[in-house]
């Protein structure tokens, strides 16, 4: 018997590409799956409206997962298959400065991602590493990814970080240069799916029809070219040429940003839980097993499909 899933997305964007494929390509269908996907109304709202009641699944950032439990030891969100595996964010500045460093920042005017939290969080743990005190940056913290391409362009900033789409409209209009790809850090936890515990117990077969699905998605994703991928996706981004879709999932790719498997390890998410803490967003290390959902850190390993 098909399985209904009220499937909230946490906000439209190209890093979440595998989710949109997955749908267009049947792949939750051939699961027994009937996956209804809803638009939360915003990123904050999403894990609100799985504790309420108002859909079975999200997927998002493990980073409201855990300040949620950051604020109440018996919260019950749980995460599980691991999609966005490396961090996609980007710095860019005006000139191509090869070689670049963290410690090249110290004279530079440096604007970071406002809209979501977990960017600047892992930035500034990435800052403490190399030595270098977040709070010396001459830093821009409250424009969007929009406007701080605009003060990129007028030099009102040197270097900006940002995200796709927005790193392809600095690339291909305001004639910015990448220094620096945060997936380079390694792996952590970007993007999971995540639900209430009580529902990965009650409905464990169809969460991990959910992460068979996702895992036959990126496999293909990983292989496939991109123009294809990039018209299979179109109508999830009705404002962006084909062709921008298709630079992007290259650009993805090429950094490791989509994992080529689900399971949620401890690594990535200590790795992510180690930036909110030093960042403040979080005050406590709460347990892995507390996070993610028993059993359901992994899905069988499937045969790839080899590089053509």
């Amino acid at each position: 018997m098909t399985r209904t899933i009220r499937l909230l997305e946490n906000m439209r964007a190209p890093v979440y590409i595998p989710y949109y494929l997955a749908q267009a390509r049947g792949a939750f269908a051939a699961e027994g799956l009937d996956v209804d996907i809803r638009l939360s109304p915003a990123p904050t709202r999403t894990s609100e409206a799985l504790l309420e009641g108002e859909a079975d699944v999200s997927w998002g950032g493990p980073m409201r997962v855990m300040m949620h439990h950051d604020r109440d030891p018996l919260c019950p969100l749980v995460c599980f298959c691991l999609v966005v595996g490396r961090e996609p964010f980007t710095l860019v500045g005006r000139e191509p400065r090869p070689g670049f460093r963290f410690s090249d920042l110290a004279a530079m005017r440096v604007a970071t991602v406002s809209e979501v939290p977990t960017p600047w969080m892992c930035f500034q743990e990435d800052l403490r590493r190399a030595g270098i005190d977040p709070a010396s940056l001459d830093r821009i913290s409250d424009g969007t990814m929009a406007a701080n391409i605009e003060a990129l362009r007028r030099g009102d900033c040197d270097v900006v970080q940002l995200f796709e789409p927005w790193l392809d409209v600095a690339l291909e209009t305001a004639g910015a240069h990448v220094w620096h790809r945060f997936a380079d850090r390694g792996p952590v936890a970007y993007t999971t799916f995540y639900t209430t515990a009580r529902f990965a117990a009650q409905q464990h077969a169809a969460c991990r029809a959910m992460a068979r699905a996702m895992e036959r998605t990126l496999a293909a994703l990983a292989v496939e070219p991109e123009a294809g991928i990039a018209a299979e996706v179109r109508s999830f981004f009705p404002d962006l040429e084909a062709a921008a879709v298709a630079r992007i999932i290259g650009r993805y790719r090429a950094s490791g940003v989509w994992t080529r498997t689900t399971e949620l390890g401890v690594e990535a998410m200590v790795r992510l839980k180690l930036g909110l803490i030093s960042g403040g967003l979080i005050s406590r290390d709460v347990p892995c097993e507390r996070l993610i959902a028993p059993k359901l850190a992994d899905v069988p390993p499937l045969d790839r499909p080899s590089p053509s």
